[in-house]
């Protein structure tokens, strides 16, 4: 019996041991954000700042939110689940304005006002 309690343990230290690190990172998640917000705010073409600014969705809402789109990639793929599922419910209204208004710049068809929402969203986050 004590064998195999020994073998139990050391099984579950084993997978423990294996879990991936970065599970579920907000910090990195909202960091990303903030660094294609600014990508987007520098961009040189109108598809370029609509990509980042997608980005900037897809790692604040993760593949599960309302508007997460695959299509132009995730860069916060192995971080988590999203940086407003994943953040402590006193930080997600802060990240929900800024996914709220990233996608407000992404619908915007004035590539200067998409830019200039994108510089605000990045301070935002950078905050």
């Amino acid at each position: 019996m004590r064998i195999f309690l020994r073998m139990a343990a050391f099984g579950a230290f084993a997978v423990l041991a294996g879990a991936p690190a970065n599970a579920a990172d907000a910090t990195k998640q909202i960091a990303t954000a903030a660094a294609h917000a600014g990508m987007a705010a520098g961009a040189d073409s109108t598809k370029m700042v609509q990509a980042h600014l997608q980005h900037v969705i897809n790692c604040l809402e993760g593949p599960a939110g309302a508007d997460f789109n695959a299509g132009p990639g995730n860069p916060c793929k192995d971080l988590g689940m999203g940086a407003i599922p994943d953040s402590a419910p006193d930080q997600r209204k802060k990240l929900e304005g800024a996914a709220a208004m990233a996608k407000t710049a992404l619908a915007e068809t004035d590539a200067a006002k998409a830019k200039a929402m994108a510089s605000t969203i990045q301070t935002s986050l950078s905050k």
